[in-house]
């Protein structure tokens, strides 16, 4: 076995060990949480046997709706998508988790996080990244979420750009660049040329996300709310609705690569709204909130 296949099969383990651990940490939060698991196959593009995934999706008290899946898959693709990747090749490989939380409560913010290693033909990179859509204007919680991603980044000095590739990716384009929420962190792409200093970068950072969301539940865990509150951040899950049909790579690499439908779009929230012409309200609450989705330095505020 060749370096670059021991590290794609340390970093499978890796991310079932974080959905294993993510899940437990909802399961400690949430009593009345409810767990949906089931294994998946697929067929690669010319139907050989393509790989498969764990989806854990979950119901709960706390947390509305939840999808926690990892995924590795592997074979041919469309020849016309795989011109589009990075590599020069129809064969691919690739394993990763990706997650999305939505609370019940308008002030606990949904959360989203992915982590992943792609192999393209002779081209290997790993991609992923953590963001919060927050329904409240709790700055304490924007600054402890980012002050989390840069303790985590702090190493290998790439708070700064994955914040601003953040800032850049998860964005409503068509509503004049309004952010779908607070940002966090993003990359993609990336092989230094080192593989194993790469593969302990990101399984670190991939290492706090627990860190990073879960104390925000929690101290957010007895807030009360109204149905105002709740009447907003619907509206507001109508917009993250937008980005992840419209603008999520991970979405169309999902759907590209024939991945399982309903294991790619767990990502959409249970219960939304669309509302034309909304406004919020002037002076209230809603129209702080709607200052913050767009770039803001939060580790200096």
């Amino acid at each position: 076995m060749n370096n670059l296949e021991t590290f794609k099969k340390r970093f499978a383990k890796h991310v079932k060990d974080l959905q294993n651990q993510i899940t437990a940490a909802m399961q400690e939060i949430d009593g009345d949480l409810k767990l949906r698991e089931d294994s998946w196959t697929r067929k690669d593009f010319v139907g050989n046997p393509g790989g498969g995934g764990i989806t854990k999706a979950f119901t709960g008290g706390v947390f509305e709706n939840a999808g926690v899946n990892t995924s590795e898959v592997f074979g041919k693709i469309d020849p016309e998508f795989a011109a589009r990747l990075q590599g020069k090749s129809d064969e691919l490989w690739a394993t990763g988790i990706s997650l999305i939380l939505h609370p019940v409560n308008p002030k606990i913010p949904t959360v989203h996080a992915n982590f992943r290693m792609i192999q393209q033909g002779a081209k290997h990179w790993f991609g992923g990244g953590m963001d919060l859509t927050p329904f409240f204007p709790i700055e304490e919680d924007f600054i402890y979420f980012h002050q989390v991603l840069k303790e985590a980044c702090d190493p290998y000095d790439c708070y700064e750009w994955m914040k601003k590739e953040c800032d850049q990716y998860f964005v409503n384009h068509h509503r004049d660049g309004e952010m779908r929420g607070i940002g966090g962190i993003f990359y993609d792409h990336q092989n230094s040329g080192n593989l194993e200093e790469d593969f302990e970068k990101y399984v670190n950072i991939s290492n706090h996300f627990i860190k990073s969301y879960f104390p925000i539940v929690k101290k957010r865990l007895s807030e009360k709310w109204t149905a105002d509150d709740e009447q907003f951040q619907l509206w507001r899950r109508g917009r993250y609705v937008e980005f992840n049909l419209l603008h999520d790579r991970g979405t169309l690499f999902g759907l590209k690569t024939k991945g399982r439908v309903d294991s790619i779009l767990i990502s959409l929230p249970a219960r939304c709204r669309f509302e034309y012409g909304f406004q919020a309200p002037a002076g209230s609450p809603y129209q702080k909130m709607m200052e913050y989705y767009w770039p803001q330095d939060w580790i200096n505020k």
